[in-house]
């Protein structure tokens, strides 16, 4: 499988496949480069209705240049890599889940913030070191905190040096599928109130008792199933290896 940056020519067939309405899996193999790859370009260029080949060239090179000069200026912004971790593979790696997590519905900004929290081994971080790592004003941090903390993914807490640090749970997942399924459950209880505003057995009170139904179902399946996977899968780090314990390993 290739390595490298994506070539013009490679950018002009994404282009076409994506005219033609073809999956990004399929134009991943036609240019036999990973789909992570396809998925990561076509987002950040525009998106799937919005893509154009020689505009994308053009915003990687101005990309590459703007990198190399900040490089130049100040060195490198990547991070030092603990556990022997390749730099380069790590911010590919960063950059694919940023874009994962663009496409599930979040911003930018709050992604990649996100994502900085996620891939540090201390799961916090404070303002002046997202603002160092992600190269954006303190203003755009700020931002993208508040709109993680109401969604509650972050939470923040004050150090020795009485500075904020930002922190991301490890089951800041099983939290926010929790609150997901609460918040279906709203949706039943007044989807229900519909029908007996409505009157039972019309046409619209029907249509929301179904709603009310299926949504009860799904809100009491995905609670139900968050609190049995965070009591059997969970991991935690292995203070000895620095690898990671088996699930459930520290549980009786």
């Amino acid at each position: 499988m290739p390595g490298g940056r994506l070539t013009q020519q490679e950018r002009q067939q994404i282009a076409l496949g994506l005219a033609d309405g073809v999956a990004y899996a399929e134009i991943a193999r036609r240019l036999d480069r990973p789909t992570s790859t396809i998925t990561r370009e076509v987002m950040r260029n525009g998106g799937p209705t919005a893509y154009r080949a020689d505009l994308a060239h053009r915003a990687t090179e101005r990309r590459t240049h703007r990198r190399r000069r900040a490089a130049s200026r100040s060195g490198p912004q990547v991070p030092e890599q603990a556990h022997g971790r390749d730099a380069e593979a790590v911010r590919e790696y960063e950059e694919t889940l940023t874009t994962v997590f663009m496409q599930s519905g979040m911003p930018k900004m709050m992604s990649r913030v996100l994502v900085c929290l996620y891939t540090t081994d201390a799961g916090n971080l404070t303002a002046s070191e997202l603002v160092q790592r992600l190269q954006v004003s303190p203003a755009s941090i700020s931002k993208a905190i508040m709109f993680l903390e109401s969604q509650g993914l972050v939470r923040r807490e004050r150090d020795d040096r009485r500075r904020e640090r930002y922190f991301v749970d490890d089951d800041v997942w099983y939290q926010a599928t929790i609150a997901s399924a609460r918040s279906l459950a709203q949706v039943v209880e007044t989807s229900r109130q519909g029908v007996g505003i409505l009157g039972p057995g019309t046409p619209a009170a029907t249509r929301l008792e179904n709603i009310a139904r299926f949504l009860d179902f799904v809100s009491e399946s995905t609670a139900r199933a968050a609190e049995q996977a965070r009591e059997v899968l969970y991991t935690k780090p292995d203070p000895a290896s620095g690898g990671t314990a088996e699930p459930g390993s520290d549980r009786g």
